[in-house]
């Protein structure tokens, strides 16, 4: 068997990347022909650390691998550490406006708040996902927030599904269009609308009601907040999960969920 290099533990990658990105600031400080500053390093000093990074990596071309990976690593746990501080500050609004629709158990003791455009193509492979997570799963609420990331077709699908909550079929029209493979189009929307049993001239008038922009903004503001930067995204307990997860994991994270206190 053909040994293998011993993982760098954490410490040492981290020291590594910290090392690194001082050497790297220091040389890529260096002032430009004609500028002067008395912190910056001689030609020679910079001759110096360069050859340093030089010979370093030649030795062991991992050491930048490593310490990159560190930084990442790093990078993410601020992030998470950032979003569960957004999660705590906003939770009245993730969990708590009575105006967002709720799918599953009204009163189930896990919450889910999931983000979604309904053109987005990994909502859409989520959307079955979700399902059945609620019939498997009766103590899970779901929070749904329409985020119409990808254009003017998504804000436009986006209003109907809020135009058709005030004729109490949010949910049928979500699932209709969850489903849908072609493009919102209005003549679709029309045609899925009254399928499920809305009236098509009241709804186009909500849609462009100043309220449900209102709404949509709101979810968009919500968002920015989190650092969302796509859709789908979820938030369980304190947690938020960007993309399409499969069941297994789902499942995983409401278990967690339902382990912490509060």
């Amino acid at each position: 068997m053909t040994p293998t290099r011993p993982a760098v533990p954490a410490l040492r990658a981290t020291w590594l990347c910290q090392v690194l990105l001082l050497l790297l600031t220091a040389v890529a400080a260096l002032p430009l022909p004609g500028a002067a500053s008395a912190q910056s390093l001689s030609p020679q000093q910079r001759a110096e650390v360069v050859e340093v990074l030089r010979e370093a990596l030649k030795r062991d071309p991992t050491i930048l691998r490593d310490a990159v990976a560190a930084m990442q690593q790093a990078q993410q746990q601020d992030r998470s550490v950032s979003q569960r501080g957004a999660i705590a500050t906003h939770r009245e609004a993730l969990l708590h406006d009575v105006s967002d629709p709720v799918k599953g158990n009204p009163r189930g003791d896990v919450t889910i708040v999931e983000f979604f455009d309904v053109r987005c193509g990994y909502c859409k492979v989520l959307h079955p996902t979700m399902e059945s997570l609620l019939r498997a799963d009766s103590g899970v609420r779901l929070v749904l927030k329409d985020l119409p990331v990808l254009g003017a077709a998504s804000v436009t699908a986006s209003r109907a599904l809020l135009a058709a909550q005030r004729q109490n079929k949010y949910l049928p029209l979500q699932d209709a269009l969850m489903r849908l493979r072609g493009e919102p189009t209005e003549a679709v929307l029309q045609a899925e609308a009254e399928r499920v049993g809305l009236d098509w001239a009241r709804m186009q008038r909500d849609m462009a009601d100043p309220a449900t922009e209102s709404r949509l903004q709101g979810n968009l503001d919500l968002a920015r907040a989190l650092s969302i930067e796509g859709t789908p995204a979820l938030v369980i307990g304190d947690t938020l999960v960007p993309g399409a997860v499969d069941l297994a994991t789902l499942r995983k994270l409401v278990a967690e969920a339902r382990r912490k206190p509060g």
